[in-house]
């Protein structure tokens, strides 16, 4: 006989691991306890050796499939003469690290059970048990039990309470176990708020859909936006009320046999999206059966399947597609509280579906592509956050991460947890959702920063956030962050070539930077090259209208004589071209910028794809959809040494196609053309700084390295001339990653490790 104590550490709750604990101690014969902490799972065992062997075996190699184990730690104890194995109720320790497990989509056994007439939750949407469903959006504190989540108001039927202590049941211990008889439940209402009088509200929302009528719909994190996918007419009100005039919105499909009607799937694709996350695929169009008006000017389509057991139900044979957008407004959070929708979504829905089971913290979908055979995070949310590593040399830290795309991140004890997607902190509303989101964290894991990371732009409210917060203040360079979140995630700790393309960062100078090339560590960066600086004009005007951006290279390459170069004809005002070359002539609030967005943004509107945007990245995600594949061109372009700063200069570029544009060239060979050459002086780059600093490994990361043409072109380029290339993968390469590299590098520049 032996005993032994045993502390499991890690995404340990909510999960199903006390069951499987009780149920794996039951087979060998083991006699003890299992119960939850906040600060893990403690087991205490006793029994012959090899049944103890044998569950610790199990324990490490087979663990529930929700659970991530970081730590296991066993202590033998004296025999104490248990007489049976117990699930002992929960204990709250304080300063203690337990993880929390993100929402997780519907099990094959629930969508069966939903699927069968003959059982007592056939076509409940609420359907769930330890293996699926709710999880960060509805827990309130740690430990994670019924009455620490939003479930606690419903009480358990007999039925369901029998499942829930049942150890041989996949409910037992599901805390938020329900059946109609005593869980949520939803009701249909007017956009005013007006419940409906009906027995079957979900299928009277599917005779509203197939009318062409848009519904919000309250799922797992949040409102959404809902409309019947092959209605070109509602996609079109819809557009016109969100104020969403090209954005790609994202689709829900029935199941995977729908999705390759209309996509291309590989093999790692179909496993994503029927995978137990079910995020926001990006997905190439295999025809142009659905309407033109879904995702204009985009050869991908973003879809997802159905997570829930309430999206589930908004199907039938034949309604297939629908529009899954998130409820809000543009640029505001998405609506996740019952007393908002009517206030914030009746201009934009006809109808509502309501639930009663509250959200207590909003969760988005995810989004993620596939790129050289490997996953891509776009948008850490659903199913993917939060996100939790385990670092050495870190201390308890907040980082408020970007601007754009904005996620935070906050350790304690060595582990850093990175928060889910939360938006563009533009507004109030989005940064009220900040400041809520880092208190539940500081809340939940009772942690007190020692050091508050921020990005260096002075006009970005992580910095003002900040200034109230005790704790050492360390401002971070943006491109600096974006390097270090790379090599985290690939766990590379030395100096490398740090490639960073994006549309803006503050740069130590007072510039805009975004095309840039640093050797850095965790520590420190020194800026080694970059993209020639071009004149911004108007400021912020000039992202948003990058026809400013074409002209300034224009003027840039052809000075007074820019005129004769304009691509466009009278088909723009001609006041407003006078304006911008009057700008430029005189300077006047015009910032220089290195950024490879803008140079994006600017080969687009001279190839009169998009003048002007209405969403972040538009102009380059349209240049990327015409390009011809097949054309394998470059155009001509200039590295200069300046004084061991190695400058990529454009002008000869430009030149370039502005010959094509007169000579008459497809404008697909010519923007592939221009992804060659960018290619080209990016692989070109690296050898030069190879040669200086004898580096060869390169770090990929920012915003531009989405286009899946460059990444994949750079990635491959840069191994063939033999270096060693890192990408992100979990970790947004965007500005969602910002948050976890500032962490890192705020810790290795003070003592507090």
């Amino acid at each position: 006989m032996e005993r032994k104590y045993v502390t499991v550490h890690g995404i340990v709750q909510g999960v199903g691991f006390r069951p499987f604990v009780y149920n794996e101690a039951i087979r060998n014969n083991l006699k003890g306890w299992v119960k939850n902490t906040s600060e893990g799972v403690y087991i205490d065992l006793e029994g012959e050796k090899i049944g103890v062997e044998n569950f610790l075996i199990t324990l490490k190699n087979s663990p529930p499939p929700l659970s991530k184990i970081e730590e296991i730690t066993i202590e033998d104890k004296s025999i104490k003469g248990y007489k049976g194995f117990t699930i002992e109720k929960s204990n709250e320790i304080c300063n203690s690290i337990t993880l929390i497990s993100p929402d997780m989509a519907i099990c094959k056994d629930c969508e069966s059970d939903i699927k069968d007439s003959n059982n007592r939750r056939y076509r409940y949407p609420f359907t769930n048990c330890t293996n699926c469903g709710p999880r960060y959006s509805i827990i309130k504190k740690l430990p994670y039990d019924r009455a620490m989540t939003t479930m606690d108001e419903f009480k358990m039927c007999p039925i369901c309470k029998k499942e829930y202590e049942n150890p041989l049941n996949r409910r037992f211990h599901a805390q938020p176990n329900a059946c109609k008889d005593c869980g949520p439940e939803v009701w249909l209402t007017d956009n005013l708020g007006n419940v409906m009088e009906n027995k079957e509200p979900i299928e009277s929302l599917i005779m509203l859909l197939k009318k062409g009528y848009i519904v919000g719909v309250k799922g797992l994190g949040g409102f959404h936006l809902v409309c019947n996918g092959k209605n070109e007419k509602a996609i079109k009100t819809l557009r016109e009320r969100k104020n969403r005039p090209f954005k790609s919105l994202a689709l829900m499909m029935r199941d995977i046999d729908t999705v390759k009607k209309y996509c291309r799937v590989n093999t790692l694709e179909e496993e994503i999206l029927t995978g137990r996350k079910r995020p926001i695929l990006l997905l190439n169009k295999k025809n142009d059966l659905l309407p033109n008006n879904m995702s204009p000017d985009n050869n991908k389509l973003g879809i997802m399947l159905p997570y829930t057991p309430l999206h589930m139900l908004l199907f039938d044979e034949e309604l297939d597609v629908l529009i899954m957008t998130s409820a809000n407004s543009s640029g505001l959070p998405m609506v996740y509280k019952n007393e908002d929708a009517v206030e914030k979504l009746k201009g934009i829905v006809d109808y509502f579906l309501f639930h009663n089971r509250e959200i207590h913290m909003p969760v988005d979908d995810s989004v993620v592509q596939v790129v050289m055979d490997k996953e891509m995070v776009i948008r850490s949310a659903r199913g993917y956050a939060p996100m939790a590593l385990k670092l050495d040399n870190i201390c308890d830290s907040l980082s408020c991460g970007s601007q754009l795309k904005n996620t935070f991140a906050i350790s304690k004890e060595h582990h850093v947890f990175i928060s889910p997607h939360i938006g563009d902190m533009e507004n109030l509303e989005v940064y009220n959702s900040f400041v809520r989101g880092v208190e539940h964290f500081k809340n939940i894991y009772s942690i007190k920063p020692k050091i508050i990371a921020f990005d260096m732009h002075p006009d970005f409210l992580g910095w003002e956030y900040s200034e109230n917060l005790e704790g050492e203040k360390i401002p971070i360079q943006h491109h600096h962050a974006h390097i270090v979140s790379c090599m985290v995630e690939n766990n590379i700790n030395k100096k490398v070539i740090g490639i960073a393309y994006d549309g803006t960062g503050y740069g130590t100078d007072g510039k805009v930077w975004g095309g840039e090339f640093l050797i850095c560590n965790y520590k420190d960066f020194e800026r080694i090259g970059h993209l020639d600086y071009t004149l911004l004009p108007g400021g912020e005007a000039a992202i948003k209208e990058p026809y400013r951006m074409a002209l300034s290279y224009l003027y840039k390459c052809y000075g007074d004589r820019v005129k004769s170069f304009i691509p466009w004809g009278k088909s723009l005002e001609n006041h407003m071209i006078k304006n911008v070359l009057s700008i430029l002539k005189k300077n006047l609030n015009c910032i220089g910028t290195s950024s490879m967005g803008r140079f994006f943004d600017a080969v687009s509107a001279l190839l009169d794809l998009k003048r002007k945007v209405t969403y972040e990245g538009e102009a380059a995600i349209a240049l990327e959809s015409i390009c011809s594949l097949d054309e394998e061109g470059i155009y001509s372009y200039d590295i200069c040494d300046n004084n061991g700063e190695l400058i990529i200069n454009e002008e000869k570029i430009i030149m370039d196609i502005m010959s094509d544009l007169e000579d008459g060239s497809n404008k697909g060979k010519i923007a592939k053309r221009f992804h060659n050459t960018v290619i080209a002086f990016t692989i070109d780059m690296c050898e030069r700084i190879r040669d200086m600093r004898g580096i060869n490994e390169v770090v990929l990361s920012g915003g531009v390295f989405q286009n899946n043409i460059l990444l994949k072109g750079i990635a491959v380029g840069l191994e063939k001339q033999g270096f060693k290339v890192y990408t992100h993968g979990k970790i947004p390469t965007n500005d969602g990653g910002i948050s976890l590299g500032q962490l890192v590098i705020a810790n290795y520049q003070t003592d507090y490790r």
